[in-house]
């Protein structure tokens, strides 16, 4: 049993509801690995989920991927083994923390190429990545993308994937600063959608053309523009809610602006399963070694600032990662 340091919520709320504890922490059960954690990435999600947007059980820790040591291994394991560097996105709630056990079966290897705060800012939003362009719609070159919040950590990702995989690619962002990093992670054109008129824009750089795959994580502010940018027969995937959920929107209307798809996916289902996760993070990680997909970390912050970082995210000021040090 050793001693460690968490985050714990017991109460919904603004970011000083989350309280730092020192825990005993158990040796690993059967089928449990023990890590040392070195980076933990933080997602959006931790924001809803503190807030109360998106329910847990109190108390409750926070966070969903990081990246660490293992230090030991309960009964039954075998995929890995003291001193490997591994990463996890889907290990349950509570990875902010310094020390932490989890499910064997839910670590993944890192390559050697690859450092700690890069898989920490990687796996969840790599991944996430991973299933839009590959599963939710598999982009092809030539195609049309649309790709909102391009800044952000996974926006920039799946502006540099889809450039590799040859699609033209544009950016959207808030502020011209923001927009200029969209370019840096291979947007074709960068757009400042907080500006009226922004879909005029868009298709004047396109020559008429639409998307043929808009990904949109701001949710409220851009959907229905989102649904005007599709082209025929496109595809408008809906995965985050930044600005707040999407509308409501009847059936009829997506027929009559092109006969759209609409869907809202998740990352969790696309890696339920082991073995299925462990894919789709060898093909992140293949992408990463080719110098398609090239980590990004707009800011670092330890445990004990934890709130700072919060504040740092819903302030949309950062480009990137953000990662929290134990």
């Amino acid at each position: 049993m050793r001693s460690a340091r968490k985050i714990v919520i017991t109460e919904f709320g603004e970011p000083e509801v989350m309280k730092r504890q020192t825990v005993d922490l158990a040796d690993p059960a059967p089928g449990e690995a023990q890590l040392r954690q070195t980076a933990v990435g933080f997602n959006y999600i931790d924001v809803y989920q503190r807030q109360g947007k998106y329910p847990l059980s109190l108390p409750t820790g926070l966070g969903h991927e990081a990246e660490g040591v293992v230090e030991a291994v309960g009964e039954g394991v075998v995929d890995v083994r003291p001193g490997d560097r591994v990463a996890y996105m889907n290990a349950g709630i509570g990875a902010y923390a310094d020390y932490r056990n989890v499910p064997a079966g839910r670590l993944v290897p890192i390559p050697a190429g690859i450092g700690d705060d890069e898989a920490a800012a990687l796996i969840f939003k790599g991944i996430t990545a991973q299933y839009l362009i590959r599963k939710t719609h598999a982009v092809k070159s030539g195609e049309i993308v649309l790709v909102h919040a391009a800044a952000g950590g996974v926006g920039q990702i799946l502006c540099q994937w889809a450039k590799g995989l040859g699609a033209f690619v544009i950016g959207t962002a808030s502020t011209p600063e923001k927009c200029a990093a969209a370019k840096k992670a291979g947007a074709d054109v960068a757009i400042d959608y907080s500006k009226d008129g922004w879909v005029d824009t868009l298709l004047k750089e396109t020559g008429g053309k639409k998307a043929d795959v808009v990904y949109d994580s701001v949710g409220k502010d851009t959907f229905f523009k989102s649904i005007d940018c599709a082209a025929q027969f496109g595809i408008v995937v809906v995965f985050g809610a930044a600005s707040g959920p999407a509308p409501a929107v009847e059936p009829e209307y997506l027929n009559k602006k092109g006969c759209l798809y609409l869907t809202r996916p998740s990352v969790f289902p696309h890696n339920a399963d082991p073995r299925a996760f462990r894919e789709n993070a060898s093909d992140l990680f293949s992408a990463v070694s080719s110098g398609i997909v090239k980590p990004s970390i707009g800011a670092r912050f330890s445990l004990d600032d934890v709130v700072e970082a919060h504040r740092t995210a819903m302030s949309r000021k950062t480009e990137g990662a953000i990662l929290i040090i134990p």
